[in-house]
């Protein structure tokens, strides 16, 4: 049932910039704004790539409720301190020198703290799950993953606005806002993208079964 979980982390909005540029026409004040944001995002996309290889690895129709509960709790709390700290950096990196620029960046970090506290809620709901029972679980896994996908396919208006025009290509050309790959430090893959196309019908038949 971790599965489905996975699939709509790795195709959701917990990699939040994905940019590439196709121009090289920002001027200097941009580049600047871009630098100081993207030198800080670098560290919370890797928390974010890294939690969501976690749960990656903890997708075996065999693993123990009480193990993937932990994983994905702990998982869900990265997120929700990553995307936090997305929104401190946007937030202190001040309005980008651009048409519109601070209603844009405002939004943009309403956005990512609105992440952050949906985030938050779940990892509440996955700590609430009653892991004795494997059927009740999976279900609760299954209404976890809905919420998830959720989150990840709307609410993200503002952050594309950032991350397009003069500054979305500003950003794309900093290695700090390129999708980082996850490093976990534990055997399999690690990729954060494994698994997308794992089937969540099959999981949520098999994690019911004991």
């Amino acid at each position: 049932m971790n599965k489905k979980l996975a699939a709509a982390l790795s195709g959701g909005a917990v990699l939040v910039l994905t940019l590439s540029g196709c121009s090289d026409d920002s001027d200097n004040k941009v580049n600047d704004w871009a630098k100081k944001v993207c030198d800080e995002v670098q560290p919370q996309l890797q928390k974010i790539a890294n939690a969501n290889a976690s749960i990656q690895q903890q997708t075996a129709d065999n693993s123990k409720p009480a193990d993937v509960q932990k994983t994905d709790s702990a998982a869900f709390q990265q997120i929700s301190q990553a995307y936090k700290s997305l929104g401190a950096a946007v937030d202190s990196a001040g309005p980008p020198p651009v048409d519109d620029g601070e209603t844009t960046q405002k939004e943009a970090v309403k956005e990512l703290n609105d992440s952050s506290k949906a985030y938050a809620g779940l990892k509440t709901q996955v700590d609430a799950l009653d892991t004795k029972d494997q059927a009740k679980f999976a279900d609760g896994l299954k209404g976890i993953a809905d919420e998830l996908n959720k989150i990840s396919t709307s609410g993200d208006q503002a952050l594309k606005k950032l991350q397009s025009g003069e500054v979305g290509v500003a950003m794309s050309k900093q290695k700090g806002c390129q999708k980082p790959t996850a490093s976990t430090g534990a055997s399999g893959s690690g990729a954060p993208d494994a698994g997308a196309d794992a089937s969540p019908e099959a999981s949520a038949s098999a994690d019911k079964k004991s």
